[in-house]
């Protein structure tokens, strides 16, 4: 797909362009802000803009995807971007947007690389980004028209009709569409945005795992409140100080490419913290659905206390035929008295090599779980993972 031409202007590029991505993409957001702030209401996350993970992940999928390109310049790495595709169409990106992009990134990358950017390599990285646009509208207008909503207009009103308080910081909410229509279609696994109005009257995004069967005509996702100042935590907190049975929520159709997959292969599902929530979603699926396959459970936590969920997880657990749970906390408690003290150990435990496993939590857990995986003698190409936020995953693995 990348002609002969732009691929050795950009082979050539490539190492100056990655070792500067970091001030590109900074430069960039910074004047696609001050020259249109309305994509701060509403779409953009101001948490990771202020962390720069957002900048992290943007520089490395256009590493990644420039790489890729480069390595099998006949083909488009489409597959790369699927997760990108999904969280675009979470926040409700549409084709034109990706011209306002391409203008202040380009621009972005004239004034740090100054005289390097010759026309030839300005046109060549030209080619790279509306190759990867064209990958991502592509898969996101399949994605609007599987979910049977125009580009953008992903956005549904629910109400809240039960609140329950999982632990000290973390609170579930089952909802129904306010209009009483039925509920999207959903897969196990899958996430949708919550979308509220903050008290400087700027609207936030955040996305929150489908915690709960994604079957029927209500929906359950769980929050964790982050603490401390800045923007990280506004949108979860707003969430538990105000959000009440009878409120409405604003919501986006279902999306994520981490599903759970409908094989009758053996089951692994490794969480830490609120990584749990997917993975109960799988649970309460496979209850529903009358599953047989065999499954594993793992989870590590500060302590039983902390564990939200976990009264599900063992329901669910003793109500299928062939599922067991083995729980880590760095505080022993008796409120789970068969639980392991420490941090997540995998060694000595009897992995399936077969297994299909699903990952989520911080990333050096994931990091860590997986390597312990492979070890094991798992395929890695039978290792999922789910991040929260940003991929930076793929952001450091391609630096």
């Amino acid at each position: 797909m990348l002609s002969a031409e732009s691929a050795r202007v950009v082979r050539g590029s490539l190492p100056a362009v990655g070792a500067a991505l970091d001030e590109i993409t900074a430069r960039f957001y910074a004047t696609m802000f001050a020259e249109h702030p309305e994509l701060l209401d509403g779409m953009f996350n101001r948490g990771n803009q202020a962390s720069g993970a957002q900048r992290q992940a943007l520089a490395g999928s256009i590493a990644g995807f420039a790489g890729a390109l480069l390595a099998r310049p006949d083909t488009r790495p489409d597959a790369l971007l699927a997760r990108i595709a999904h969280k675009h169409v979470a926040v409700g990106v549409t084709d034109d947007q990706y011209t306002i992009v391409h203008k202040y990134l380009f621009a972005a990358i004239a004034e740090v690389l100054g005289e390097a950017v010759t026309p030839e390599v300005a046109a060549a990285w030209d080619e790279v980004y509306w190759l990867m646009a064209g990958a991502l509208i592509a898969q996101e207008a399949r994605l609007y028209q599987e979910a049977q909503v125009r580009p953008g207009m992903i956005w549904q009103q629910w109400t809240v009709v039960e609140r329950r308080e999982e632990t000290a910081d973390t609170a579930s909410f089952l909802l129904r569409p306010a209009d009483g229509s039925d509920a999207p279609p959903a897969r196990a696994g899958q996430y949708v945005s919550v979308r509220v109005l903050l008290p400087d009257g700027v609207h936030q995004l955040r996305q929150y795992s489908l915690s709960g069967a994604p079957g029927g005509r209500l929906r359950r996702i769980t929050v964790k409140r982050v603490h401390g100042e800045g923007p990280d935590g506004e949108v979860s907190g707003l969430l538990h100080r105000t959000v009440r049975p009878g409120d409405e929520l604003t919501l986006s159709v279902p999306v994520g490419d981490v599903v759970l997959d409908d094989t009758d292969a053996p089951l692994v599902l490794v969480s830490a913290g609120i990584g749990c929530t997917p993975m109960v979603g799988m649970l309460e699926h496979l209850a529903a659905t009358g599953s047989r396959r065999p499954v594993l459970v793992l989870h590590a936590d500060r302590s039983a206390a902390d564990h939200a969920l976990r009264a599900d997880t063992n329901r669910l657990v003793a109500g299928l035929p062939d599922a067991r749970a083995v729980f880590w906390y760095e505080r022993p408690s008796a409120e789970e008295p068969e639980g392991r003290t420490g941090l997540m150990d995998l060694d000595g435990l009897d992995l399936p090599g077969n297994a299909h496993v699903y990952l989520c939590g911080a990333l050096p857990f994931m990091r860590a779980a997986r390597d312990r995986l492979l070890r094991a003698g798992v395929p890695a190409r039978h290792i999922r993972y789910e991040v929260f936020g940003p991929d930076l995953w793929l952001a450091d693995a391609t630096a």
